[in-house]
């Protein structure tokens, strides 16, 4: 029955913490603008519910520096002071909320990954996909950026297979809990996640 309402629930929620959020988000976009050349938002496509690709909207915490050979710098070269601070705080994730009201994602949920990964999943892997893609998820209060990519699908894929209201409940309240003690952000090796190369 959840699973029915999932969708009704998320927009409504989501709705209501982006007006919350509006004094935040207005002032994070009108200071992206002028720290990124007027280029507060970043853009990129994802794979959602069985794989068909969307558009998600994050707030820009990287520059586009490039090597001499027109290659974008690795991602700890790339982000920025300001950038950093707003990951720490969770904020560059506030855009994500009109993904949800555009039906594109769930609030909890597997985080979407990048397109090219597809065709390194293999089938357990691939059940992320049975479900929407969230804001949270069960992998982000379990470790977040900082546990493996083994782990990261094993907790996907137990998530779709246990989805249920109070499941999404426990998860958001640890979100809010994983915010405000800055847990996670970074991989052991990494200012961000690691690459995913294969099983």
């Amino acid at each position: 029955m959840y699973r029915i309402v999932k969708g009704t629930f998320d927009r409504v929620f989501a709705l209501v913490v982006f007006i919350i959020l509006l004094p935040v988000f207005i002032i994070v976009t009108l200071f992206l603008f002028i720290t990124n050349s007027g280029k507060p938002f970043f853009i990129q496509k994802r794979p959602g519910k069985n794989g068909k690709i969307f558009k998600i909207i994050k707030f820009k915490t990287m520059n586009d520096k490039t090597d001499k050979n027109g290659k974008l710098l690795p991602d700890e070269y790339r982000l920025t002071f300001i950038g950093k601070n707003i990951r720490k705080l969770s904020l560059d994730e506030i855009p994500q909320l009109m993904n949800v009201l555009k039906g594109d994602m769930s609030l909890v949920g597997p985080r979407p990954l990048l397109p090219e990964y597809l065709p390194l999943y293999n089938e357990f892997q691939m059940q992320r996909h049975n479900v929407k893609p969230g804001i949270t998820g069960w992998a982000q209060v379990n470790g977040r950026n900082a546990i493996s990519w083994e782990q990261k699908f094993e907790y996907d894929v137990w998530y779709v297979n246990n989805l249920s209201f109070f499941l999404d409940l426990r998860i958001l309240l640890k979100t809010l809990y994983k915010i405000i003690n800055k847990e996670g952000i970074s991989s052991k090796n990494s200012l961000t996640s690691e690459k995913f190369t294969s099983n």
